[in-house]
């Protein structure tokens, strides 16, 4: 099939207040090389629908209260499908006030909202994707997952032409690029992750409803937390980012009990699920509030640390 490039501007309107640093700086700490590229104002990717191939820049629009995206696509059919993933995407459905409302008088995660109230839960385009960087995150930091995702894409992705100059050369693979691939020899890490990764791509495509939205927290996390490599915060977290489930909550993440480190410990994952019962149901919120305040915290740590 031809994959000519059509250009199409869509606009992507939101309900205000928008936070689009913070989403932008999350996407960015992540950024896929040759998949994804961000910079000031600006994040772009590539993408693929159904065997087409493109690519799409996303920005601030000038008309306030919405983002420009810019798609490249081969397929002029798929435009709406792709303005949708977007939304997901950059979380542009919900409501912050009544997502606000809810934590009004909270005494630990309201005070956090009325700081940023525009703060929302970045999506990702594609649930295996997220679940194949989920798998590369354990045990190491966001770097290092960022980096191995690079050469897991270097490696299986499909490269794209005529993308000289933009940061961007390679579709992320597809499950049928990883179902058989030697993951763990090409990327000189543990056989078990790599096999995890097979095993999701298998699953995918025996299932491919797998990473389906509207599935339901429950359903989603048991059928997650059934695949090989998957425990309950990465379940969680592909919930919380892939599924746009407003409640899943990764409860043993370390950024959340340190956050709630108020001087006498850390609490377990156990007395994070009691204290989060107070959150519901937009618990997903409540962490990226809490990731965020220990995102501050640390960054003073380390000021205060270099200014001695």
């Amino acid at each position: 099939m031809s994959q000519d490039r059509i250009v199409t501007a869509v606009t992507l309107p939101y309900r205000a207040p928008y936070d689009w640093e913070a989403l932008h700086g999350f996407l960015a700490a992540r950024a896929i090389p040759g998949v994804e590229r961000a910079e000031t104002g600006l994040y772009a990717r590539t993408v693929s629908v159904e065997g087409w191939h493109g690519t799409v820049d996303i920005r601030p629009s000038s008309e306030g209260e919405s983002l420009a995206a810019e798609i490249r696509f081969s397929n002029a059919g798929s435009i709406p499908a792709i303005a949708a993933r977007l939304r997901h995407l950059f979380d542009l459905d919900i409501d912050p006030l009544t997502v606000g409302a809810r934590f009004d008088g909270e005494p630990v995660i309201g005070p956090l909202v009325a700081v940023r109230p525009g703060l929302r839960v970045p999506g990702a385009w594609s649930g295996f994707e997220l679940a194949v960087r989920g798998i590369l995150g354990q045990q190491v930091s966001v770097a290092a997952a960022t980096r191995l995702a690079g050469k897991l894409v270097a490696a299986f992705g499909t490269p794209l032409a005529g993308l000289d100059g933009t940061g961007l050369s390679h579709v992320f693979p597809a499950p049928e690029h990883l179902v058989e691939a030697d993951i763990s020899l090409v990327l000189n890490m543990p056989r078990a992750r790599g096999a995890a990764i097979r095993a999701v791509a298998a699953s995918v495509i025996a299932e491919p409803d797998l990473f389906s939205v509207g599935q339901g927290l429950e359903t989603a996390a048991l059928r997650l937390k059934a695949l090989r490599g998957i425990g309950d915060w990465t379940a969680h977290y592909i919930a919380m980012r892939a599924l746009k489930e407003p409640d899943a909550f990764p409860s043993a993440d370390i950024g959340l009990m340190r956050a709630l480190d108020t001087g006498s410990g850390r609490p377990t994952p156990k007395q994070m699920l009691a204290r989060a019962e107070a959150w519901r149901p937009y618990r997903a919120y409540a962490a990226m509030h809490l990731w965020a305040s220990d995102a501050e915290m640390e960054a003073a740590r380390l000021l205060a640390k270099a200014e001695r």
